[in-house]
């Protein structure tokens, strides 16, 4: 039952994220960064459901941050991938320091709503 809860927030997560895209002037641009991260906390959660919530936030730092980095590679193949809309949501563009503290604020945020769902059912 836990991982379908994970799966729940993903989803919940994925679609505040496109309403984020959509509606821009109603939320601030650097929110689609925090759900990002937000839900890469609840896929990895999901998936290494047994493991605790430190070493989450810590997996989801890394992927979110090496993603990030990838960004300065600018190669015409990977330029190509990122052309598909799912993939360029998936990569991202163009590197921005501020997106990793983005990131660790998504990451905040899952650890958070994941330790207040855990602790309530309990």
């Amino acid at each position: 039952m836990d991982r379908l809860k994970y799966i729940l927030l993903t989803i919940i997560t994925i679609i505040l994220g496109l309403l984020s895209r959509k509606f821009t002037n109603i939320f601030p641009l650097y929110i689609g960064d925090i759900l990002w991260a937000t839900m890469v906390y609840f896929i990895l959660r999901s998936i290494f459901i047994k493991n605790i919530y430190r070493n989450i936030v810590l997996y989801t730092l890394i992927f979110s941050y090496t993603i990030e980095l990838s960004q300065l590679y600018k190669s015409p193949w990977i330029n190509k991938i990122r052309s598909i809309r799912l993939f360029g949501l998936i990569l991202g563009y163009g590197f921005l320091w501020s997106d990793l503290i983005y990131y660790a604020i998504g990451a905040c945020i899952g650890f958070l709503v994941d330790y207040a769902f855990t602790n309530s059912t309990s």
